[in-house]
């Protein structure tokens, strides 16, 4: 390996654990789900903040969110102690699981304040954006890794001799 190039994302062995557990098309399924979902919901936000209107729809669908959130997050930890051997902070995925768990902390907060009615409607769905910031970052972090596994995937060919090779 150059030094050029990234880590291994997976040994060998847990490539072939990943892609022989069910957990991997859960997760597969669930996480393109939330997306969708944080989508609808995000605009449901945004609008509400904007015009006031529909705010019960927007802070329901925040809790719509947040329960496929917990569902990910968990059938997640048992995909990362399948394929490494740790429910969390397996060293492949330890800063997406780091930012996770300020995710879920946002994200409990919200329902929290929801469930109470601590806090106005506007106040909740403004802690809804932090959560929702939250997220993308995460999700980017996922995202990036997901392409990494499949760059890896792809054998490595050496170009040719006396092959022009682009910066």
């Amino acid at each position: 390996m150059s030094p050029a190039s990234p880590p291994l994302l997976y040994t060998p062995a847990q490539r072939a654990r990943r892609d022989a557990s069910g957990w991997t098309l859960v997760q597969g399924v669930l996480a393109p789900v939330q997306f969708l979902i944080f989508l609808v919901s995000l605009y449901l936000v945004v609008r509400s903040l904007q015009t006031g209107e529909h705010t019960d729809w927007a802070l329901a669908s925040v809790v719509l969110k947040t329960g496929v959130l917990y569902a990910i997050m968990v059938t997640g930890s048992i995909w990362e102690k399948v394929v490494f051997g740790k429910y969390l902070f397996a060293p492949a995925f330890f800063w997406e699981d780091v930012v996770s768990m300020g995710v879920l902390a946002l994200h409990t907060a919200y329902l929290w304040v929801w469930w109470q009615g601590l806090w106005s409607a506007t106040d909740q769905l403004l802690l809804a954006l932090a959560a929702y910031v939250t997220y993308g970052i995460n999700a980017a972090q996922y995202i990036r890794k997901l392409r990494m596994a499949r760059l890896q995937k792809q054998p490595f060919h050496a170009p040719a001799a006396g092959a022009q090779v682009s910066p």
